[in-house]
């Protein structure tokens, strides 16, 4: 497997469908999770449970405190991923996802996104298009998976394919 990491601003660049291979993998950048992304979440998504907002309540649970809401943490893979640049201008669409939830991202945690290519598969009816499936892990500062799936996504083809 090759690995990646995150490219700078300079150098970010969409990939065609025809650029990606299977086991192609990126690592991207890291970001710790902080109190006011525990609070900015639950105030976009409405979910103000006590697990997330009551440290008290938290603290007797199996976790030992509050935790990040599993689809915050889904989000903000989406957003590491995304600095990677490897969808611009050349993705079409998002497709869809398989996603577990295997441990708990607590506020503190530093968690970023390993990505790789699982299957490229060309569009039969349109030529000028395909999707690719990604394996998603997303890590903790220890290491340890705390989320895993796959994205389905939609990339163009380069105009010579």
């Amino acid at each position: 497997m090759t690995v990646s990491t995150s490219r700078g601003p300079a150098t970010r660049t969409g990939l065609y469908l025809d650029e990606f291979d299977v086991g192609q993998a990126w690592v991207t950048q890291a970001r710790t999770i902080t109190d006011a992304d525990l609070v900015n979440f639950a105030g976009l998504s409405g979910d103000f449970n006590p697990l997330h907002m009551d440290e008290e309540f938290a603290r007797r649970t199996q976790f030992g405190g509050r935790i990040f809401h599993g689809p915050g943490v889904f989000a903000v893979a989406i957003g590491l991923e995304s600095r990677l640049g490897i969808k611009d201008e050349t993705a079409i669409a998002f497709l869809g996802m398989t996603w577990n939830l295997i441990r708990p991202v607590a506020i503190g945690d530093t968690i970023h996104v390993l990505q790789t290519v699982a299957e490229v598969r060309p569009s039969r009816s349109k030529p000028d298009r395909g999707v690719v499936t990604f394996d998603v892990l997303v890590k903790n500062q220890r290491d340890e998976t705390c989320h895993e799936g796959q994205w389905f996504v939609m990339f163009r083809r380069a105009a010579s394919s």
